[in-house]
């Protein structure tokens, strides 16, 4: 059987820049997400306190957490493109900003409709920056490296949760729900005000890539295709969207698990719930390691891994919810979520492949949409409402055999995998070809 390497895609965009420089971006962008996902989740802390003071259902809820999921879904590959077409950095910082202020404006709501307002642009800020992001992430680093960057920034999702849910939670408890949104705000506020006076687009976009991009565009509807061309691709999109499901739900729901069937304070339960979504967090820095060092010259061995993790989770935390409530069961629900969000990194790093250098950030805004429709507005919104009929306990003992569906999919991806990268590397000769003709003409 034929093997292909993770750089089968061609050009290696972190040429002339330095490791030093490199890791900085990293850096900031990575608080960024933590920033993004603190103003996301807190209010997943606050849950118990909104519940009591507006007489909301689960449902509603539910719908508070989903939205912002749901417009980050709608709206981020058309805001990646415009970041792509007017500056990915000073797109980065402008969202912040927004998300930002939106996340005052939650603490600032006196009512349910105000609060579902502030949340819309809350969502709306953060539509497009994890896909232009981690465009920026994998543009400076060399192409190795992919599912363990991408492992590693989607992880700052859950860290920023986890900071998000602690810290508010503790907030809540001594200073009431408002400032728990407060101080997110102002957070992501410093962070949005430093960004573009380090991260610089020259420094990360040399020009001798600009001519590369510029000749590329001539062939644009090429590398645009390469988006959905491929099974294997699309069954990426799919496969990590539904996985999303699983590990979106036990972050968004845990806090109000743990207030009503361990009788946890908001701090308390927003300290616990910190713990698990920590694990996935770290799950998806280590299984993207993981992935690339199994995977350097068998790229399809990280589809294998992907149904491994999504099998894994289906087991872990079936069985945890199952358990009675107590140690052994947080335990439980500790070891699935470490492997619950692991196909993020390998998803990350087989949409890379799988796709044109030149759109990369419109095929992470692709996965973005996928993540978020299939799994982060729908898993809480869907189990919120089952919640309501059924009780949480019994509603978390059905969100893991969505994973079971999210291996499937996995599986097609690996049947069809080399055919289709072999395709995509006959296109980039052809382009090569077409390149070269186009200097030659120049």
């Amino acid at each position: 059987m034929a093997a292909h390497h993770i750089s089968d895609d061609g050009i290696d965009t972190s040429l002339g820049i330095p490791r030093t420089y490199a890791w900085i971006v990293f850096a900031l962008t990575f608080g960024l997400l933590i920033s993004d996902y603190m103003s996301r989740q807190v209010l997943n802390a606050v849950f118990p306190l909104l519940k009591a003071e507006w007489a909301l259902s689960d449902s509603q809820l539910g719908l508070l957490s989903g939205i912002v999921a749901l417009m980050v879904g709608l709206l981020t590959f058309p805001l990646s493109l415009l970041a792509d077409r007017f500056g990915r950095i000073k797109s980065l910082a402008l969202m912040a900003v927004l998300w930002s202020l939106a996340t005052l404006g939650c603490g600032l709501a006196e009512n349910y409709q105000q609060m579902f307002i502030a949340r819309f642009l809350v969502g709306v800020g953060e539509a497009a920056y994890g896909s232009v992001g981690i465009a920026v992430v994998v543009s400076v680093f060399p192409r190795e490296m992919r599912a363990t960057l991408s492992g590693a920034f989607i992880s700052g999702g859950m860290f920023g949760s986890v900071l998000g849910m602690a810290a508010g939670g503790v907030m809540a408890q001594h200073f009431g729900w408002r400032w728990a949104f407060a101080g997110m705000a102002l957070f992501g506020l410093l962070l949005a005000v430093l960004y573009p006076l380090i991260v610089k687009q020259a420094r990360i976009n040399p020009q001798r890539m600009t001519t590369a991009a510029n000749k590329a565009a001539v062939a644009l509807t090429r590398p645009l295709r390469t988006l959905y061309s491929s099974r294997s691709v699309i069954s990426a999109y799919v496969g990590s969207g539904l996985q999303m499901f699983v590990g979106g739900t036990v972050i968004v729901w845990m806090p109000s698990y743990l207030n009503r069937y361990y009788a946890m304070g908001t701090d308390k339960a927003g300290a616990v719930a910190a713990i698990i979504v920590l694990c996935g967090g770290t799950g998806m820095i280590l299984c993207g390691m993981l992935s690339d060092r199994l995977c350097r010259n068998r790229p399809d061995r990280k589809i294998a891994l992907s149904i491994a993790y999504c099998l894994g989770s289906c087991l872990l935390l079936s069985l945890a919810f199952a358990l009675p409530f107590g140690l052994p069961q947080l335990v439980m629900i500790c070891l699935g979520m470490l492997i619950a969000a692991g196909t993020s990194g390998p998803a990350g790093a087989m949409v890379a492949n799988l796709t044109h250098y030149s759109v990369h950030g419109t095929a992470f805004a692709t996965l973005t949409l996928a993540n978020n429709l299939l799994g982060l507005a729908t898993g809480p919104l869907l189990t919120g409402k089952v919640s309501d009929l059924i009780g949480l306990d019994n509603a978390f003992q059905l969100v893991p055999l969505v994973s079971i569906a999210a291996a499937a999919v996995f599986l097609y991806a690996k049947r069809h995998y080399h055919k289709d990268m072999a395709r995509l590397k006959g296109e980039g000769v052809e382009e090569k070809s077409l390149e070269a003709a186009l200097e030659v003409q120049s």
